[in-house]
């Protein structure tokens, strides 16, 4: 591109920034329609490499966002107008920086003559996001009394910054004045880019950046291996880790070690997984307390992220531990029950592959042994009650199903509240082993529609999300979305008419309160939304009837919408009367 022959220096700056992004590997422009942002709009839809994903609500545009960059590990850019615009980025930006997903921001802004004179589109957008960002600038508006190089060099910071040590969000507030569309004036801007004509000749960054560490894994610390020999009876706890190489290197330690592996739905080690030392249905194993009592670690592993498991937190806190080690590839604290001695910032395949040349190596371990059985026993017991013929299309069933019928090269992506914990307790780990997403930073329920929708373009294969009723609702913009995925995406809606995991809360005893503040039931159904927004819709009343729709939403390669309807009291029924079967037979298990 020839950027003497700019129309304007708001263009130019703008394609300054956006061609600096590009070379810095930066080419996913997530953009909202708006009038001040025009110039940075105009040069991300005008760049021949640049990719860029239009949606109408900022809200949902940036959880898209999160969603893509979750997924190729690289930032993508958000860009929006002045005003509130920014401020419904807000969401996004907390479950980004949460998650340590890389993100740029760029918000279009009014000048400085214009702040805080009322202008129409007008609000204080410096710092607007607070702590939750690793960076932010306010960069002045385009002006030839600022060397160019100033652009480049300021993206080629912020890009380092999103991705460098702990990944996260990072801010550029841009002013402008007009003309904001890319009209021509008349300027000439040879010699004012004069000093970039070798940069503009490459291909490369303004500035690199390099990081030059410390020892590598390999040389691990002698102490850190030393901690790990004096624990007898160790857990390995598996958080989300990233890729097939990294949960082969888990499992091959945890063989190593002879331990017992807790793997949360994230892991990668949930679904699919037939490893005798992976206890998949830990955490209904872990509802008795009988059985609980006869679990003594003195030494737990954790690799990854945070668990979901409430009862493994419970279960943990009550153990004599002599080491509590936690591995994560950046340095922020991750210690809800304040119990880590030891704090590893690594990659957990390559501390893995490097702890197997340094431990001895140990026979599987009695609790491994133990647990085994039980979770052998749980599997029997959710087999039979899920078969018996006066079991219905239950939310636990519903979970389940999935697990078993999700095709091998999809995405599954669980939403918060009860669909990642249904699918915890009772997905089927004989079925197919895919990769499980969701928004775990901040955990909340918006904008998982359109996080989902980001995973999709991101990882550009068929994706399954399980999402509530409310959660639903809350994101029902981004359906839209939609129609711009390549891929099938089958949208499981399980609604029972208010907030379900409530209904499992102390707070549900309130008879007075409950189900007006709590329960909030809405009398809706999605049949009318599919049809807006073009999806198939079915609405299934059986087990046979959701696995022939589920199979055919795939098949027939286009958008659909299962809604499963169901009572929230029956569901409360039906997860008690499971998990006391559970509990008997996991006790059965350990007095034997």
């Amino acid at each position: 591109m020839d950027f003497s022959k700019s129309p304007n220096i708001n263009y130019l700056w703008s394609s300054l920034l956006v061609e600096e992004l590009v070379r810095c590997g930066v080419d996913y422009f997530c953009i909202a329609p708006g009038s001040r942002s025009a110039p940075l709009a105009v040069a991300a839809a005008r760049h021949s490499k640049a990719k860029c994903f239009v949606h109408y609500d900022e809200r949902g545009l940036a959880f898209h966002a999160v969603g893509f960059a979750s997924v190729r590990k690289k930032p993508a850019v958000l860009i929006c107008t002045s005003g509130t615009a920014g401020a419904n980025f807000y969401p996004a930006v907390i479950e980004a920086s949460k998650k340590k997903v890389p993100l740029i921001v760029l918000t279009a802004d009014r000048p400085p003559e214009l702040r805080f004179t009322g202008a129409h589109q007008t609000i204080d957008q410096v710092g607007l996001f607070g702590t939750f960002v690793k960076f932010h600038m306010d960069l002045p508006c385009p002006d030839r009394l600022i060397a160019p190089e100033m652009v480049l060099t300021t993206v080629d910071q912020a890009v380092y910054q999103a991705m460098n040590h702990s990944p996260g969000v990072v801010h550029l507030n841009c002013m402008f004045r007009e003309p904001l569309a890319p009209t021509a004036v008349g300027e000439k801007f040879g010699s004012y880019i004069q000093k970039l004509e070798d940069w503009s000749k490459g291909d490369q960054p303004f500035t690199t950046y390099c990081n030059a560490e410390g020892s590598s894994i390999v040389d691990l610390e002698k102490s850190i291996v030393s901690r790990l020999e004096k624990v007898r009876n160790g857990l390995i706890v598996v958080g989300k880790v990233d890729g097939h190489v990294q949960q082969k290197a888990v499992l091959a330690l945890a063989a190593h070690l002879g331990w017992p592996v807790f793997a949360d739905s994230a892991s990668g080690l949930r679904l699919g997984q037939t490893d005798k030392h992976v206890i998949t249905y830990f955490d209904q194993i872990l509802l008795s307390p009988k059985s609980v009592a006869k679990l003594s670690f003195d030494g737990v592993v954790h690799l990854g992220g945070r668990m979901t498991s409430k009862r493994y937190y419970e279960f943990v806190a009550g153990l004599p531990l002599k080491e509590y080690m936690m591995v994560l590839n950046h340095p922020l604290r991750n210690d809800p029950a304040h119990q880590i001695s030891l704090r590893v910032k690594a990659p957990v395949g390559a501390l893995c592959e490097a702890l197997l040349k340094q431990l001895r190596p140990r026979k599987t371990s009695q609790a491994a042994s133990l647990l085994l059985n039980a979770n052998r026993l749980t599997d029997q017991v959710m087999e039979e009650f899920f078969a018996s013929d006066d079991q219905k299309l239950t939310e636990p069933r519903v979970a389940r199903l999935i697990s078993q019928h999700i095709p091998q090269d999809s995405v599954l992506f669980l939403a918060n509240s009860m669909p990642i914990r249904d699918v915890e307790f009772y997905a089927d780990f004989k079925g197919s082993a895919v990769d499980v997403f969701g928004n775990r930073g901040a955990s909340g329920i918006d904008g998982l529609v359109a996080s989902a929708c980001g995973v999709s373009r991101g990882k550009d294969r068929p994706v399954t999300i399980l999402i509530g009723d409310l959660a639903l609702l809350h994101d029902l913009n981004s359906l839209s979305m939609l129609k711009a995925l390549s891929q099938p995406m089958v949208i499981v809606a399980v609604n029972n008419n208010g907030g379900g995991i409530f209904s499992f809360l102390p707070i549900a005893q309130q008879d007075d309160v409950f189900e007006k503040c709590f329960g909030t039931p809405h009398g809706l159904s999605f049949e009318a939304a599919a049809v807006l927004f073009g999806l198939s819709y079915v609405q299934p009343d059986s087990p046979q009837e959701f696995i022939k729709a589920y199979r055919a939403a795939f098949e027939g390669r286009r958008a659909t919408l299962i809604e499963v309807t169901t009572s929230r009291s029956h569901n409360l029924a039906v997860h008690k009367i499971l998990q006391d079967k559970i509990k008997s037979a996991v006790e059965l298990s350990f007095a034997q």
